[in-house]
């Protein structure tokens, strides 16, 4: 570990002096790569000189117990050992810690999705819910929502849901949430009272962003356009401004008719098709990777329940932690803080486990 902290450190200090150079205003692209290369290395190089500063301080520490037959002075070294030792602990962790692989995608925008699943019209408003649930955090988190396709049932339920939320590290909070979400409560038309057990499915996809390169044949897509459906009234778009894309080989259909401009939609149909086949790809290299996927909370299946919603008992848990909340109203309305604070710390200490 030490060997590559001295590595980086020396790579850290031929960042600043290459960026120091006069020549480099030249070269706006690589001037970008480099101050977002040492901006991601500061944090460890500032963590490692401290570590290197508590490890003097031990050591000066120990010398002073060893050489020194006053007692006095012997109970204050013996004081000074012990603080250094706790600090050189505490950043020596903190090293391994900065020192887990980062996810590339974890500054990305956030496309979720989610789809009812088993229970009717009990799934579809839960399915409702929990993409309220959504948006409320996101807005707690200062991030934007825009929503992309949907299809509602009659009495205020989802269908499904696909929507976008844009903020730094948006992915980074969001990816635990893939996964059967399950719920248990008495619907409103049950007349006999009996608890009712109805699931969603969410699914996380950091967004593709210009610079993944993600190829669309047009062989391989079919474009319908076709009028937006509505409820009536004067807001009905009587053009036929609503668009459908199928991706033959994947399957994929996605259809958008959110905006008012057939061209709008088209386009917000592309961003969510490249977003979706992005997603199948890192899929694939997640499954290919058992090992990673091990060491990770979860296995990252979408098809795992990961949490339960139980309404008649006001909790909610997570099964991949054990995590038990009993304050089922406030997580509804957005506060998952603590669920991802935990499941983030839960996965990190996955990593330094493997990395030992």
């Amino acid at each position: 570990m030490f060997e590559k902290l001295e590595a980086l450190t020396l790579r850290y200090e031929d960042l600043s002096r290459e960026l120091a150079s006069p020549d480099i205003a030249a070269n706006q692209e690589r001037f970008r790569t480099l101050m977002k290369e040492q901006s991601d290395l500061a944090p460890l190089i500032d963590t490692y000189a401290r570590y290197k500063q508590a490890d003097q301080a031990l050591q000066d520490a120990l010398e002073l117990l060893s050489s020194e037959s006053d007692e006095e002075m012997r109970e204050l070294a013996k004081e000074e050992l012990a603080d250094a030792k706790e600090q050189k602990d505490k950043l020596e962790q903190e090293i391994r810690i900065l020192l887990i692989p980062k996810d590339p995608n974890d500054e990305r925008n956030v496309v979720m999705e989610i789809r009812a699943g088993a229970g009717g019209d009990e799934a579809a408003l839960f399915a409702a819910e929990i993409y309220r649930m959504y948006t409320h955090y996101a807005e707690s988190r200062g991030f934007k929502t825009e929503t992309l396709d949907y299809e509602e049932i009659g009495i205020g339920g989802m269908k499904y849901v696909n929507f976008m939320i844009s903020g730094k590290g948006a992915y980074s909070r969001l990816k635990y949430e893939s996964g059967v979400h399950r719920v248990q409560r008495v619907p409103e038309t049950e007349s006999g009272g009996r608890i009712h057990t109805s699931t969603i499915t969410v699914a996380v996809m950091p967004e593709a962003d210009d610079d993944i390169q993600i190829e669309i044949p047009e062989k391989d897509i079919r474009i319908d356009v076709m009028r937006a459906s509505g409820n009536g009234g004067q807001c009905v778009n009587t053009t036929d401004s609503a668009v459908r894309l199928t991706h033959y080989p994947t399957g994929i259909v996605i259809y958008s008719q959110t905006e008012k401009s057939q061209l709008q939609n088209k386009n917000k149909a592309f961003a969510l098709l490249r977003t979706k086949l992005y997603d199948l790809e890192m899929q694939k290299r997640h499954d290919a990777e058992a090992d990673l996927r091990r060491s990770q909370i979860g296995t990252g299946d979408r098809s795992e329940k990961i949490r339960t919603y139980n309404f008649p008992q006001g909790r909610v848990t997570d099964h991949r932690i054990k995590l038990t909340l009993y304050r089922i109203d406030d997580i509804m309305n957005g506060d998952l803080d603590e669920i991802i604070d935990a499941l983030s710390a839960a996965d990190q200490a996955a990593k330094l486990l493997k990395m030992s």
